[in-house]
């Protein structure tokens, strides 16, 4: 017997109503099946050894940073991550960088007939002095050594030829700092004194003389006599400085009345330099510094995509720290061990997937990366060396500090949040996307108030999602706010890491990576990224 249509075309409707249902909920089930290993004893087995003594607190270029880029090797080996191609095997991708010493013993500052002593009367940079030798005669005072239309610490004043003496620091007026009349400072604070030297030899001078308003004496230490650099692009020419002690600035420029012109500028005053007369004197500064060239890595393990390969969803953490310092380990547990632990146990999950027969659509890349600490190195790098078209990246999802409670949080939902950042950048589906997926499984808060343009910290540009978001790659980047307490400093432990709150982080960010790999279009790119960065 022949159906009628209309019977037909219901029958048709409630099966492929049914079968959608069936669908999605297979894809749900599917994704808590394979969340559900990543336990609180899978992300403290890693980070025990991660934040571990042996790890040596990871800084970038040292030995402890290899280390811990050899164990995230074996592990993306050891769960069946591929190698990326080209790769020889390896799941390293190595970046350059310079490693400058200064050779003490051929680098000597003299101003009229003294000779300064190295590490008490003066400190100089390894990075952002090149070799040469120095003699001047006139010294003239610079203020701040700002140079813009609302302050002009320069205006009426020639220094070529001659040396700069300048404050750090830069101007304030009724609490707001001058040149950008909010609580958010300029160039001339960060990147602060290369933004000044910068500009000293645009103006001529031949170098400058620096005082630090909060550090009477030098310290020797703090300097170093080596620093590890990532090669710049810029082949601007920078003045060489020194920084001298507030004892030998009254020495050598009284007339100036050096510690006016200190209590001054920790005021946030400004200054009429052109009233103050040149100090005329001999000057010789010579500098000289060896060059080697050593690698740091970060470290790629990829779960390829089925019918979509050809597209990507990052997932990144980086696994650097700060080293030791005075003889202490900063083991960085949350920082950011929390975010390199999580990465793995995300790529362990993706990776059953596959092997069942489950696996995302579209290509995961878990990368851990170094350098984050020292300015995004790593990130950078590969942001303009990428092994995969950032044109078919769909996300990063960004992982930075996931383990604890942000201690100046005096919420109900303290042991129930995280950050999210990004949110309403780059992409109009990533909210609703990374909502749905926590409204369905994880039921956190999702705190929003780091995406204010006006929040202090400026969040959004200080970890290794801004170097995707920079070329256009939309990004959420997840944190817990810890900017207080244990930050930064040897008392990043382990033992401080709320595992509970961890793992239901991670859960998070695996669902949201989980519904990115499998829709069936990439991310829009349709909100331009408003760029006020530093």
């Amino acid at each position: 017997m022949l159906l009628n249509y209309r019977t037909i075309k219901k029958t048709l409707l409630v099966a492929f109503v049914c079968g959608s249902i069936h669908s999605s909920f297979a894809q749900i089930s599917d994704a808590a099946k394979f969340a559900a290993p990543i336990t609180t004893d899978l992300l403290k087995k890693h980070l025990t050894i991660i934040a571990g003594d042996d790890m040596e607190g990871r800084e970038t270029g040292t030995a402890g940073q290899r280390k811990a880029a050899e164990y995230i090797e074996a592990q993306f080996k050891a769960i069946g991550l591929k190698a990326p191609v080209n790769f020889n095997g390896s799941y390293q991708q190595l970046y350059p960088l310079n490693q400058d010493s200064i050779v003490l013993t051929q680098s000597r500052a003299k101003i009229g007939d003294t000779e300064l002593k190295y590490g008490t009367d003066y400190i100089t940079s390894v990075v952002n002095n090149s070799s040469k030798s120095i003699e001047g005669k006139e010294f003239i005072f610079v203020g701040y050594g700002i140079s813009e239309e609302k302050y002009d610490d320069y205006k009426g004043l020639d220094v070529a030829g001659k040396v700069v003496v300048l404050l750090l620091g830069e101007p304030k007026m009724n609490g707001k700092f001058l040149l950008s009349g909010t609580s958010k400072y300029s160039k001339y604070t960060y990147p602060g004194i290369a933004a000044k030297m910068l500009l000293a030899a645009q103006k001529g001078a031949i170098a400058a003389v620096v005082i630090n308003p909060a550090m009477a004496v030098p310290n020797g230490k703090m300097a170093g006599n080596s620093a590890v650099y990532y090669p710049a692009n810029s082949k601007e020419e920078k003045a060489n400085y020194l920084v001298i002690s507030h004892e030998a600035a009254n020495n050598f420029f009284a007339n100036w009345q050096v510690d006016s012109l200190v209590k001054n500028a920790k005021a946030g005053a400004t200054f009429d330099a052109a009233k103050y007369e040149k100090v005329t004197t001999t000057f010789n500064f010579q500098f000289q510094k060896e060059k080697q060239i050593i690698n740091a890595s970060n470290v790629i393990g990829i779960v390829e995509g089925s019918d979509k390969k050809d597209e990507y969803v990052f997932v990144t953490g980086h696994y650097d720290h700060l080293g030791i310092r005075n003889g202490k380990i900063y083991y960085g547990a949350d920082d950011d061990g929390s975010g390199t632990c999580g990465v793995l146990a995300m790529a362990e999950a993706f990776a059953k997937a596959k092997a069942a027969g489950k696996g995302p659509r579209r290509t995961m890349v878990f990368m851990t990366v170094s350098g984050e600490e020292k300015g995004l190195w790593g990130s950078q790098y590969y942001s303009e060396n990428p092994i995969f078209p950032l044109d078919k990246t769909s996300v990063d999802l960004n992982i930075d500090m996931v383990g604890r409670v942000d201690t100046e949080r005096q919420k109900d939902d303290t042991l129930n949040y995280v950050y999210v950042i990004g949110h309403n950048k780059m992409s109009s589906d990533l909210q609703g996307i990374n909502e749905g997926a926590n409204n369905k499984n994880t039921m956190l808060v999702l705190d929003y108030k780091f995406d204010d343009p006006t929040d202090p910290e400026q969040i959004f540009y200080r970890s290794d999602h801004y170097n995707f978001a920079k070329k256009g790659v939309p990004i959420l980047f997840f944190y817990d706010g810890m900017l207080k307490a244990d930050y930064h400093k040897p008392t990043d432990t382990i033992d401080k890491i709320n595992w509970e709150l961890y793992k239901k982080r991670v859960h998070m960010i695996f669902f949201t990576a989980w519904e990115i790999a499998n829709r069936n279009d990439m991310l829009k790119r349709d909100i331009p990224l408003v760029d006020t960065g530093r």
